[in-house]
Parts: structure tokens; C-alpha cells; sequence
């Protein structure tokens, strides 16, 4: 099957296969390997990219289903004046370790930010959304601080620290 998409601002007609799922439209066809494969099954948020703004699951999405659809990988997260507040943040905060799993943190809370800017106000719904991925190395306190800082910045209010509960927690 022919279909368009738009990934990253780029424009891309591809012949796929009905099946091709877009986590492999995108790796093999696209050579976006940014998006990772884990489970292939929706559970643990490697694969995560933004569809018109929505953080979705590429490994569950197949690509004649995306096409016309604007598609977002963690290749297309930086901006022409450097990385996204996100990718800084993760930096600062110490928020990866073997780097698996960060691809679709950083494309989830992405999404999650554009929605919802205020997220670093709400430490439930923070976790409750941090807790759709899985990561296996970072406990996730890194990553809860590095939401608030990108929130933060993206708000224009500098840097933000989140208080961690003592003893931290995995989700």
C-alpha cells in the first residue's frame, strides 16, 4: 500500500506493507532509530511518538493508519536554536542511564506538557502519566525532576526542582 506521511516536518511516500507497524515504517524505512522497540506489544513506552500532538505507541499504530497524520519523532524534538527544554533537562537532571527507554519518555512527556503545562503541579498526574512507560535503570526520580525543569522552562518560570518523597519511589 502507498501512504504519506509527514514525520518531522518531511514529507515521505513510502510503499508499505498493510501490516508495516509505524515503529518499523519509521526505523527501517525512515532510519528514525531514535524510536526504540521494546516489548512491541503497547506496554512499555519505547516507541512512543506524537500523532498530531498525541502521544501514541508506534509499535501498535500501523503506518497506512498515520498517513496525512503529522508525525513527530525524538529525532524532530530539537529545535533549530538546540535541543528541547526536555532533552535539556534530562541532561541536567541526571534522568537516563542506558538511554533505552528515554526516547519515548521525552516524546510522551512532550506530548503531555503541550496539553497540559502545569503538569509539574500536579505530582499524581505526573506520575500517573510517567508510570504508562517503563524504564528499568533510573527509579524514575530523575525523570519526574526533569519533567518539572522542561515544564518549567517551557512556562518561561527557569528551572523547577521537584521534592522528592523521602526514600523516592519507582512510579
Amino acid at each position: 500500500m502507498n501512504v504519506q506521511l509527514t514525520v518531522n516536518g518531511g514529507t515521505h511516500r513510502l510503499d508499505v506493507e498493510p501490516r508495516t507497524s509505524l515503529a518499523d515504517a519509521l526505523r527501517d524505512r525512515l532510519g528514525l532509530t531514535g524510536t526504540t522497540l521494546g516489548c512491541e506489544h503497547g506496554v512499555c513506552g519505547s516507541c512512543t511518538v506524537l500523532v498530531d500532538g498525541t502521544a501514541v505507541r508506534s509499535c501498535l499504530v500501523l503506518a497506512v493508519q498515520a498517513g496525512g497524520a503529522d508525525i513527530r519523532t525524538v529525532e524532530g524534538l530539537a529545535g533549530e536554536d538546540g535541543p528541547h527544554p526536555l532533552q535539556e533537562a534530562f541532561a541536567a537532571e541526571h534522568a537516563l542511564q542506558c538511554g533505552f527507554c528515554t526516547p519515548g519518555f521525552l516524546m510522551l512527556l512532550a506530548g503531555a506538557l503541550a496539553e497540559e503545562p502545569d503538569l509539574d503541579h500536579d505530582e499524581r498526574r505526573l506520575n500517573e502519566i510517567l508510570a504508562s512507560n517503563l524504564c528499568r535503570c533510573t527509579g524514575y526520580a530523575g525523570i519526574r525532576r526533569a519533567a518539572a525543569r522542561a515544564a518549567a522552562a517551557l512556562r518561561g518560570d527557569g528551572a523547577a526542582a521537584v521534592h522528592e518523597p523521602e526514600g523516592g519511589s519507582a512510579s
